[in-house]
């Protein structure tokens, strides 16, 4: 099968060849894809910033959406068939999207929104599933309730909007000047323009906060909360709690909960809860999310397409955070 994949981490770019096809164990689905997501996920990985916690093997195919249709089912698989139509988030332990065929865990897929096409599919699961693990899994955001989502033109952002409005809350959102109108479209209620405002200023009393920015960002945050608000962060810093709960040894355990110790103690000193949420694959929330894609509530934000042959490219111009909502490869 021809893949996009590095032989090691760093200054290695990519590059597309042929690698042999997946086998498929027997509670395996083989998919051939035919779109693929890009997020910031997949740079991270590639330049090395995980390999402490997801120890890859190389060459290493790179991609953590897909969406495309069955071709075969190992021997347990009983809820697809050949020519479902299908898409998910594999689980990062056996991810490879960018590529012709992919072996995935029953339990991460899910079938294919039906009024959706194969890239608008793509462009869902890992940021749905993320802002669903934030807002109603982790936060249990409850109808009337404020939350902050920052980065709102974002993949999670563009999502995590829709699916708060739709539980409910109030939505504020921070944004650059040329989206403002765009995000207010999505459904949030405020909106900070952070070339013009600071959102630490404006805001107050506040439930929830979905951070996916840098520290600065995350420690702002902790003066928008009202006590027992609760900061939750998709770019870290991991806690103890995530490293336990990964499997990681010990001395990693201890390694991140001091990492995240000055961000959990000041949140401490203001009655608020620092958690790290790291999206994992779950195809049961994901056929949730398709009940909301299928009856209006989520709307997929697709800002590029590329073609296979110019993932490199793609990856590029998602580094440049630039895009509003997902960038997806067209692969077959």
């Amino acid at each position: 099968m021809k893949a996009f994949f590095i032989d090691g981490y760093g200054k290695d770019t990519g590059r597309i060849g042929h690698l042999p096809d997946p086998e498929v164990g027997p509670d395996e689905v083989l998919v051939k894809v035919h779109a693929a997501s890009v997020n910031l996920l997949d740079s991270k990985i590639r330049k090395g910033e995980f390999k402490l916690i997801l120890p890859y093997r190389f060459p290493l195919v790179l991609g953590n959406d897909l969406a495309g249709v069955v071709l075969r089912v190992g021997d347990n698989v009983r809820q697809f068939k050949p020519g479902d139509e299908v898409y998910g988030r594999p689980s990062e332990d056996s991810m490879g999207t960018f590529a012709e065929l992919i072996a995935v865990s029953r339990d991460a897929l899910a079938l294919k929104p039906v009024n959706l096409d194969m890239a608008q599919a793509a462009s869902i699961p890992l940021v749905a599933l993320t802002a669903w693990q934030v807002l109603v899994e982790t936060a249990q955001l409850k109808k009337g309730q404020k939350v902050l989502i920052h980065a709102g033109s974002g993949g999670v952002g563009s999502i995590a909007i829709q699916l708060a409005r739709h539980l409910g809350a109030l939505v504020a959102t921070t944004t650059s000047t040329r989206n403002v109108e765009w995000v207010k479209a999505l459904g949030a209620d405020v909106v900070i323009d952070y070339k013009q405002q600071h959102f630490d200023t404006l805001l107050h009393d506040y439930d929830v906060v979905l951070n996916s920015l840098d520290a600065g960002t995350l420690e702002k945050s902790l003066k928008v909360l009202k006590p027992g608000g609760r900061l939750i962060s998709i770019s870290g810093p991991p806690t103890a709690q995530f490293a336990k709960a990964q499997g990681l040894n010990w001395g990693l355990q201890q390694v991140m909960g001091l990492l995240s110790y000055g961000i959990r103690r000041k949140a401490r000193k203001q009655g608020v809860s620092y958690s790290f949420v790291f999206m994992r694959a779950n195809g049961e929330q994901l056929r949730e999310i398709s009940a909301l894609i299928e009856s209006g509530v989520i709307k997929p934000v697709v800002d590029r397409m590329f073609e296979f042959n110019d993932t490199a490219q793609a990856l590029s111009y998602v580094e440049q955070g630039r895009a509003k909502g997902k960038v997806v490869i067209r692969v077959t």
